[in-house]
């Protein structure tokens, strides 16, 4: 919808609203079914997405600041990488990162959401998806890629940052690496989450290295190149162990049928 015809409120903003509670017994179940039907397009659309990196930062950023050029660049080398790149598929670093991501041959993927005022998805996405709630989004942003790339950006970008830290710390994904980019810009918070949050004993010192800081796009890369790497050797040793059980409790299972006989 654009123009006139775009609702005065959001999706979100109705079903969260608490003083509609006589909407609750007409509407809220089939809302339910709304939200399920995201969930089925999304997980149906991405079911075939090859490794992906999600690009995070702020639809305001004009396309000569430093960040926009950081997330063409950016996008440009996750594709030739062979990974697709993921983005909120709005204006300012979304959209250039699907530009460079575009513009060197790999996929581009944008997540749309709904907003009381008019935006759209960008140009440059090639695999597009329009969302109504936000934790609908969030789950495929997290789900279907093997690292997060933060730009600058507000509070859109902090959240979906310390929701990606917040559930690899306590293990509710895969560990998977978490870069910023523009390291100027996160100075301050990260001298925060140092001096106060983790001196205060908020969070631990490890907890601090679950991200890489760089303004180097090459950097940025290999860490998710190597993280990534490190991980599928992980599993691969995990498998190898689990096949060794297996294979050792049938030898034993096989022994004391023998033994039984005898």
């Amino acid at each position: 919808m654009r123009r006139e015809a775009i609702p005065a409120s959001t999706a979100d903003q109705r079903l969260l609203d608490s003083r509609s509670r006589a909407d609750w017994k007409t509407k809220d179940a089939w809302r339910a079914l709304r939200i399920l039907s995201e969930f089925v397009e999304g997980f149906d659309t991405l079911a075939d997405l090859p490794p992906a990196v999600s690009v995070f930062g702020s639809a305001r950023s004009l396309p000569d600041s430093f960040e926009c050029k950081l997330a063409e660049e950016l996008g440009g080398a996750l594709a030739r990488a062979g990974y697709a790149v993921i983005t909120g598929g709005g204006p300012g670093v979304m959209e250039a990162a699907n530009r460079g991501a575009s513009d060197a041959g790999g996929l581009s993927v944008g997540l749309g959401i709904e907003l009381p005022f008019e935006q759209g998805l960008n140009d440059w996405v090639d695999l597009a998806i329009d969302f109504r709630y936000f934790f609908a989004r969030k789950t495929m942003f997290v789900k279907y890629a093997q690292g997060f790339v933060v730009l600058p950006g507000g509070f859109g970008t902090m959240d979906e940052l310390f929701e990606a830290l917040t559930l690899v710390q306590t293990g509710k994904v895969t560990r998977f690496p978490v870069v910023l980019m523009g390291e100027a810009y996160w100075a301050g918070l990260l001298d925060w989450l140092r001096d106060t949050m983790a001196a205060d004993g908020k969070i631990g010192p490890v907890d601090l290295e679950l991200v890489c800081v760089t303004d180097s796009v090459p950097v940025a890369v290999r860490h998710i190149v190597e993280a990534d790497a490190a991980l599928t050797a992980e599993q691969q040793v995990r498998q190898e162990e689990a096949v060794a059980r297996t294979a050792a409790d049938q030898r034993a299972a096989g022994d004391a049928g023998q033994r039984k006989e005898r």
